[in-house]
């Protein structure tokens, strides 16, 4: 694998094309409610550092670290590219987002996700990687839609 990460690029088509189309799905498959999802131009936000992860060239994927206090980090608009799913996009990001947290001293990573069956990767994902079920952090409130997970770090 040749993949490299890449900082903003908020203003490429195809990273824009690629959290379009995060948008659309997440607002799609979600209760209003229980629905985060941060439109493209809300990433560019100072307190957001986002990533495209590309081999090539070719966009594969993206996600973004928000620093929720100085120790604590919360994980957002993880996406990987249609014809990169099952390639490894989201743990490669997940563990890109990790150094970045660790090197800004970030002690805890925290995620909001759903949990309805178009999730399920997605919680495989994180709790193969050791994030733990927790309760809402941030400003967040409970649904019955909405997993909460946080990982020491």
């Amino acid at each position: 694998m040749d993949w490299t990460f890449h900082e903003g690029e908020l203003d490429r088509e195809d990273v824009r094309a690629l959290l379009a189309l995060h948008f659309a799905a997440m607002t799609a498959g979600t209760p209003p409610s229980s629905c985060h999802v941060m439109p493209a131009d809300a990433l560019a936000d100072p307190a957001i550092r986002f990533f495209a992860v590309r081999e090539n060239g070719v966009l594969l994927g993206c996600g973004a670290l928000k620093r929720l206090a100085e120790d604590h980090g919360e994980i957002k608009s993880m996406r990987t590219a249609n014809p990169a799913l099952g390639l490894g996009v989201g743990s490669a990001m997940l563990d890109h987002l990790t150094k970045v947290a660790r090197s800004m001293g970030m002690k805890l990573l925290s995620l909001e996700t759903g949990n309805s069956p178009a999730f399920a990767a997605a919680n495989r994902l994180y709790q193969r990687e050791g994030f733990e079920r927790c309760g809402p952090f941030g400003g967040y409130r409970p649904t019955d839609f909405t997993t909460f997970y946080s990982r020491p770090i």
